[in-house]
């Protein structure tokens, strides 16, 4: 009775660990991924379009590319931006005169109220991306 139990609970812990590819399941068509495959020197930049059992569907270049899941080591994604990257600010300034010295025999050649405004513009940069996808390594061999 109490191994039976060991084994059922047991076989619930193993269904119920998390299976990575539903956070891929979770990504929004149009995200940023970062895709790194098996033997690439490099990652492959693309955009989410679909995701099935065994691939994963993407945009790249305005090509739909199908990446099956068994060469695919991670996934990262660039989670979306919700504000503009462009920061913009304006300063203005308002300068008065001195007042005039009414004893004085010159005239006041300060002229009238001036003003002064500057304006800047930042751009920010874009959100780092986010491992949602990692390959489990697999089980080891039974001899």
């Amino acid at each position: 009775m109490l191994k039976s139990l060991a084994f059922l609970l047991t076989a619930l812990a193993v269904f119920a660990a998390d299976d990575p590819w539903t956070k891929v399941r979770a990504v929004k068509s149009g995200t940023e991924l970062r895709i790194l495959k098996k033997d690439a020197r490099q990652p492959l930049l693309a955009k989410m379009d679909e995701l099935t059992e065994n691939s994963l569907l993407v945009i790249v270049k305005n090509e739909q590319v199908a990446i099956p899941k068994e060469e695919i080591e991670r996934i990262d994604a660039r989670p979306l931006q919700t504000g503009s990257r462009v920061t913009k600010e304006t300063k203005t300034g308002n300068t008065g005169t001195a007042p005039r010295d009414a004893a004085s025999p010159k005239p006041n050649r300060d002229g009238g109220p001036s003003s002064s405004t500057s304006s800047s513009v930042a751009f920010g940069s874009k959100p780092d991306f986010e491992t949602v996808y990692t390959r489990l390594a697999p089980a080891p061999a039974k001899r």
